[in-house]
């Protein structure tokens, strides 16, 4: 069994940690709220005593709670964190509701106090893990055509239930994270045994045709988010190297550059590209697992464009030191910045949760001519809430109406949603609640998807 960290650094690790609690026990962070200084963003102030990561920290905290940063001003250099963070809800509009930014300061006090469980450098890889509640499963390999409906139909197959999912694809390459537990207790899976057969049946499945060497199943030990575990996934994959048609359509492309500052020790990162959700959240983390630590640093997204500035040093104190690792700071930013660019039509599904929904779901898809691009997959109350980003055989967002028409018809027009398509769709009609859930069930598999289970 491969560790990431080493054993004979455990002890050193654990003295470090030991430190660090005992200064955010001295110095615990302070979150102030200002909504009077500016007209249309509510102002957060985070104070704290420093440390690696506590930057990723607090973006992945706005970035949970749905919140758009417009602009932010970090500081921290010596030993102290100050930043400030012009924030919006998702409509653009400044946060009023009282609970919501109470839970702003709640959540960011958590994640920064002395016992928070954020580890930056912990990233050890141990194969498929059971927790208390769920089993784990990572999987990474060569993107094709209906890969994400054979995964599942051979979780169904293997008698497991998704409850949580989230896909990636980038340049042929594909990640995916997983909560499973076993179809008929609800709970995680722990059979030694079993585990073994769902990793080496879907090892197989990501297999691709010419990088079969490639496919991994693995978990990481411990707690963490989801969207950072899937860029250090695709990372390791190297999926910034193998570049295809895709990235050339990728309009506008991201800018970006890395000069030394060698006065002050720094290196300074700029980066320009169009503006999205969450854009913040995948450069920092992006930085933050290449070991890079942000001195100071500015962001604005208010213009046509994204800008952001950062002054970086590596965490052994050094800027970066060669062409080499110029190059691939730059490509690294680059493919965190596109694996959320251009991902499909987004369809949005809202049903009640069974057995086998996402395999019936992405077979409908399949056999239809749409590849899944990328996933959300949640289940909440015993209702599955999935968003799907889709694109045609010849890899259009612009999906055929009647394709589309055909799909919403079959899964029914209620219960799937279709976003942002510029064409007129048919209004849903009233439908009976399991018209999807009957159809789904004695609809006949064809044997593209029996082959995929039995292989």
């Amino acid at each position: 069994m491969a560790l990431a960290d080493g054993d004979a650094s455990s002890s050193s690790c654990d003295g470090d940690d030991e430190y660090q609690k005992f200064i955010q026990k001295m110095n615990p962070p302070r979150i102030t709220i200002d909504n009077t200084s500016c007209a249309n963003v509510t102002v957060v102030h985070v104070d704290s005593a420093n440390k690696y990561g506590i930057l990723l920290e607090v973006v992945q905290v706005l970035t949970d709670l749905n919140l758009m940063v417009k602009k932010a001003y970090i500081s921290s250099d010596g030993g102290w964190f100050m930043d400030v963070f012009n924030v919006t809800n998702q409509n653009g509009q400044k946060i009023l509701d009282k609970s919501l930014l109470d839970e702003i300061v709640d959540y960011i006090h958590k994640c920064l106090g002395a016992d928070s469980f954020f580890s930056p450098s912990k990233t050890r890889y141990v194969g498929v893990e059971p927790f208390s509640d769920y089993t784990l499963i990572e999987l990474t390999g060569t993107d094709r055509p209906g890969l994400i409906s054979e995964v599942s139909a051979v979780l169904t197959n293997l008698e497991c239930n998704v409850v949580n999912a989230e896909v990636w694809t980038h340049n042929k390459r594909a990640a995916a994270v997983m909560q499973v537990t076993d179809t008929k207790t609800g709970l995680a899976i722990l059979d030694t045994e079993r585990l073994c057969r769902i990793r080496e049946r879907l090892r197989n499945v990501f297999k691709g045709s010419n990088r079969s060497q490639d496919a991994k199943t693995t978990v990481a030990m411990g707690i963490t988010n989801t969207e950072r575990r899937l860029h250090q996934m695709m990372l390791e994959d190297r999926d910034y190297e193998r570049y295809d048609t895709d990235r050339e359509n990728v309009i506008p492309r991201p800018m970006v550059s890395v000069v030394n500052w060698l006065e002050k020790g720094y290196s300074v990162v700029t980066v320009r590209c169009k503006d999205r959700p969450k854009l913040l959240f995948d450069t920092v983390c992006t930085l933050t697992d290449m070991q890079y630590v942000v001195f100071h640093g500015s962001v604005d997204t208010e213009g046509p464009e994204a800008y952001q500035e950062y002054y970086i040093r590596h965490i052994d104190g050094s800027p970066v030191n060669s062409e080499a690792e110029r190059q691939r700071v730059i490509q690294y930013l680059e493919a965190a910045i596109e694996r959320r660019v251009s991902e499909g039509l987004q369809l949005e599904l809202s049903t009640g949760d069974r057995v086998g929904l996402l395999s019936d779901v992405t077979r409908i898809f399949r056999e239809n001519g749409l590849t899944v691009t990328r996933a959300e997959v949640s289940t909440r109350d015993n209702k599955a809430v999935n968003t799907f980003y889709v694109r045609d055989a010849a890899a259009r967002s612009d999906v055929d109406l009647k394709t589309l028409e055909a799909i919403r018809e079959e899964i029914g027009q209620t219960v799937l949603q279709v976003k942002g398509h510029p064409a007129h769709l048919k209004p849903p009609p009233q439908e009976s609640p399991t018209r999807f859930l009957f159809n789904s069930l004695f609809r006949p598999r064809s044997p593209y998807s029996l082959r995929a289970i039995r292989s």
